[in-house]
């Protein structure tokens, strides 16, 4: 940066971040520090978000109660555990735009879109196609395939990818739309990631959820990269379910539980085929020990088994600090954030962004491509200068801003330690 540049850009960052109503949020987290003690720039909360500094002694109250009752905590914990998972309803509810009856956290990603597709994916001889984006998340990729063969299908045949236009890096929504309309007919599933996790392009849920629904489709959304960083209203919407992770921007910890949303209109639906277990049981027979299954009504009726505690006691400790900040309030400073970036990037003209200008385009996070670069190495190069951010094949760098723990200096940093690599 020239010297007046760089001037102007950390007076209006330490402005901005003196005014800025979510600061407080940083210092309840633990950034990694550099080898001179100072904080990180960590922007790879879209991979690993940051340990919250109440996680620990939210875990050490479910250890110390496991200590001194044993067996008795499912009842007489200071946070029962038999009903455990229900401190986290309420929360959830409102962070994905739900009813609480159409949302349990369970399992992780890939086991609950599995979960999901065992009811809402139901092939026929014309009717058995998946459309998926070109470029999902290879594990989405894995569990549609596997879905298409178990049901007697070649997944050369049955998968239907969305492909960018020539020369282009991400798709067009009006592109989206036409092809539900014009194969609707042969789809049976539209499962997308509804933010791109190599480009962070995020799709319009409600438009394609009313658009599927017009051609008979089932439509299910993977929000991998868009829970706790958009603004979702999953109830209004209408999709008929959709799945998450909670290790990424909920900062639930690595291998954190996920959650699952489905929509009330299938609530009481008996004729959905389901895998079913014991925890999704009808609660006031659930100790019966009966022979018959009978599913507690709305999300909660997809459960399999008894969660693991000290997990859901680390999300919990998360997810009270997004109940408290509230979506908007983190979406608002996130678009601030990426927007300065983005600034900052395009006066610099050291890399090339592909993520979608737009805010309802795109999640929380840039994706960068450096011209004649080793993209690798580059990272490498970042990490030393102590800067987190993370690289995918093949040339990709993803920039992820997460609102509670990322400021606007931050943005100064990585953009001066870019210019002195790049």
């Amino acid at each position: 940066m020239k010297k007046t540049e760089t001037t102007a850009a950390e007076a209006y960052a330490r402005q901005t971040d003196e005014s800025d109503p979510l600061a407080r949020y940083r210092s309840q987290f633990h950034v990694p520090k550099t080898s001179q003690g100072e904080d990180c720039v960590y922007l790879t909360g879209n991979s690993l978000g940051l340990q919250p500094k109440k996680t620990a002694a939210y875990v050490q109250q479910e250890l110390d109660d496991w200590a001194k009752l044993g067996v008795e905590g499912h009842l007489h914990a200071k946070f029962p555990w038999l009903p455990y998972h229900e401190n986290l309803t309420e929360q959830t509810a409102r962070l994905v735009g739900a009813l609480p009856s159409e949302v349990v956290v369970m399992n992780t990603l890939t086991v609950n879109l599995h979960l999901m597709m065992v009811s809402f994916y139901r092939p026929t001889k014309e009717r058995f196609r998946i459309l998926i984006e070109g470029g999902a998340f290879p594990s989405d990729r894995y569990a549609v395939a596997s879905q298409a063969r178990f049901h007697g299908f070649d997944p050369a045949q049955a998968i239907t990818e969305l492909k960018p236009r020539a020369g282009e890096e991400t798709l067009r929504p009006e592109d989206v739309l036409e092809t539900i309309e014009r194969s609707g007919d042969q789809i049976a599933l539209i499962l997308l990631g509804n933010v791109n996790y190599l480009t962070g392009q995020a799709f319009d849920v409600e438009a394609i959820t009313r658009a599927g629904h017009s051609k008979g489709c089932k439509v299910g959304f993977d929000l991998a990269h868009g829970v706790g960083s958009l603004c979702l209203k999953l109830h209004e919407w209408g999709p008929d379910f959709a799945a998450w992770c909670s290790y990424k921007y909920l900062n639930g910890g690595p291998g954190a539980l996920g959650g699952c949303f489905v929509h009330e209109r299938h609530a009481s639906r008996s004729d959905l085929p389901r895998f079913s277990g014991w925890w999704g049981h009808n609660k006031k027979t659930r100790f019966a020990m009966g022979p018959t299954f009978d599913p507690i009504l709305g999300a909660e009726g997809w459960q399999l088994s008894n969660p693991p505690i000290f997990q859901m006691a680390a999300l919990r400790a998360s997810m009270e600090i997004f109940d408290e900040a509230t979506m908007p309030a983190i979406r608002k400073k996130g678009d601030l954030l990426l927007e300065f970036l983005e600034r900052e990037l395009d006066r610099s003209r050291r890399c090339r962004i592909i993520t979608p200008r737009r805010s309802a385009e795109r999640g929380l996070h840039l994706s960068l491509k450096f011209q004649g670069r080793d993209t690798q190495g580059l990272v490498s190069e970042f990490s030393k200068a102590g800067v987190t951010v993370d690289f995918r094949e093949p040339d990709v760098i993803r920039a992820a801003f997460a609102p509670l723990y990322c400021n606007f200096m931050d943005v100064v940093r990585f953009v001066k330690v870019l210019e002195s690599h790049v």
